[in-house]
């Protein structure tokens, strides 16, 4: 076991008390020593949950190894069952617990309690916590599932789905749930369950009756579907709802499983991302590159979005759960990259700083290696922290989750481009601190501040060098016959955002002027922005 400061993945019995906290009627015996006890705070400082998970330790000590540990356990399930009344009572392992070598399922099935015991087998030192979190779905459903209960005749009822894959600290999942839920409703297909997150034992139990099951995070969810469509024949959906494209693409698959028509939940979910991609706003953003790490679902995703419809260059493509290594690896191969599958942070900062990009796409564990690099970064996977846990509705599925990508990730470039662009013009007198800012009269300075004055060899200076109009010599104009730009140049001036276009032309003539130079080409117009940049 690798130990380290940072760790993208808890132990597997972490992932089960995820399920367990999204759960109503469940509880979680845990059999672990006291200093396991810190999981609580995931959920209750990260999260920002307004109770504890449901979760008991049996919190065993140093002296209490030399003793009966079992009868440790067997004390701490009743205490559990008699306090939390629970519907349904997990019974598992934490790492440390593992070492002793006790038994809690075969302990627990001997005391015979009252309600539904689910054994939990994690293998602490092998697995990590979405796999946990997976196993734990799966076992749920396998234990708990009506083999008895199946889809009702199709005539005359709405189709029947289950919702898999949410959970407790899970990213955005209640927000994507409410995005997903949404587009269901307007298809007209009814929702059966949505588990683990805020189901029951019951919805648990009924979940055969659905007709198909949309698996909205595989990590969680795929074991538990793919044993459903073994013993339910309940098919399962393929595509991830996030980008307006597989958005779309979900929207087609399920309305297909459904037998109904997708065009209302086509035409009533437009996103603003597609217009503002084709806007020339968005200009001086194609081409960006851009790392992705994260979960195997959220970083396949962003990949996608960010390369089909930002138009970015994907430089670098991985993930940390490696049971997902080969969507990763297919992935890559779209984009030309390599792909990294690794749980070491070292390594993936590492790569980033190979990669160079100019935005990275990845976890909390990201943000803090682009911020030591000097680059951009934008969230979008667990882990996280409690500031992407947002009060307000922040989905990443859907349409509207779409706009949500689009915000996030365009915000940290937009302010790198507003820090590059006062760093240009900072000598400005525009933008100089004493000036004030030259549009608000009452801030005006008491005394004007004159432009620098021009050098040119065949033009005499001007007459009113402090007024705007006549402050450049005609021949370094841009405009007319007289216009000493090169077309190269001309075209890269075009790209420079409107706002400030004009500044830097006459910021280029300007420095044109003073060192004599007969053209203004691509290499006249950099070394001026370095020359201002200084």
């Amino acid at each position: 076991m690798q130990l380290s400061v940072w760790t993208y993945e808890g132990p597997p019995h972490v992932g089960a008390m995820r399920v367990a906290t999204a759960m109503r009627g469940v509880h979680y015996l845990l059999h672990a020593p006291q200093g396991d006890t810190y999981a609580d705070l995931l959920f209750t400082m990260i999260e920002r949950r307004d109770h504890r998970p449901p979760v008991t330790y049996t919190t065993f000590q140093a002296r209490d190894l030399g003793k009966d540990t079992a009868d440790l356990f067997q004390r701490a399930a009743r205490d559990a069952y008699a306090r939390f009344d629970p519907q349904v009572m997990l019974v598992g392992s934490s790492c440390t617990a593992e070492l002793i070598q006790d038994d809690p399922a075969g302990i627990a099935e001997a005391m015979r309690l009252p309600c539904p015991v689910v054994p939990l087998e994690l293998p602490s030192y092998s697995r990590k916590e979405n796999w946990g979190a997976g196993e734990t779905f799966y076992q749920i459903v396998r234990h708990l599932a009506d083999r008895g209960v199946r889809p009702a005749p199709r005539e005359a009822r709405r189709p029947l789905v289950n919702i898999l894959g949410p959970a407790a600290l899970g990213f955005r999942h209640r927000d994507d749930v409410r995005e997903v839920r949404g587009i269901l409703d307007t298809l007209g297909i009814e929702v059966n369950c949505v588990a683990p997150l805020g189901a029951s034992p019951a919805d648990i139990a009924r979940i055969g009756a659905a007709d198909f099951n949309i698996v909205l995070y595989p990590e969680i969810g795929d074991s538990a579907a793919r044993w459903l469509e073994r013993e339910f024949k309940q098919p399962r959906t393929k595509n991830i709802p996030i980008g307006v494209g597989a958005t779309r693409e979900f929207i087609a698959e399920v309305a297909a499983l459904a037998e109904v028509d997708p065009e209302p939940a086509l035409e009533d979910g437009e996103s603003r991302m597609p217009w503002w991609s084709r806007s020339v706003d968005s200009t001086y953003l194609t081409g960006k590159r851009v790392f992705v790490f994260g979960d195997a679902t959220h970083a396949v995703a962003a990949a996608r979005v960010a390369h089909e419809e930002l138009g970015f260059e994907v430089v670098g493509l991985g993930c940390y759960n490696r049971e997902f290594a080969r969507e990763v690896r297919d992935a890559a191969k779209l984009y030309g990259v390599e792909p990294l599958i690794t749980d070491d942070h070292l390594e993936v900062e590492d790569a980033i700083a190979a990669a160079a990009p100019e935005l990275v796409l990845g976890t909390q564990m990201e943000r803090h290696i682009a911020k030591r690099q000097g680059v951009p970064c934008a969230v979008i996977s667990a882990p996280v922290h409690v500031q992407d846990f947002p009060a307000r509705h922040s989905p990443q599925m859907g349409f509207e989750g779409a706009n949500v990508l689009f915000d996030t990730w365009v915000h940290p470039l937009v302010m790198g481009l507003e820090e590059h662009l006062l760093t240009m013009f900072r000598e400005d007198f525009e933008f100089s601190d004493d000036a004030g800012a030259s549009h608000l009269h009452a801030h005006a300075p008491s005394q004007p501040i004159r432009h620098a004055e021009l050098v040119s060899a065949s033009s005499p200076q001007p007459d009113t060098p402090n007024q705007e109009e006549d402050w450049t010599p005609k021949q370094v104009r841009g405009d007319g016959e007289n216009s000493i730009w090169t077309a190269e140049a001309e075209a890269e001036l075009k790209k420079i955002p409107f706002f400030v276009r004009g500044k830097a032309r006459r910021n280029t003539e300007s420095f044109a002027a003073e060192q004599g130079r007969a053209a203004i080409d691509l290499e006249t117009l950099y070394d001026a922005k370095a020359h201002y940049a200084r």
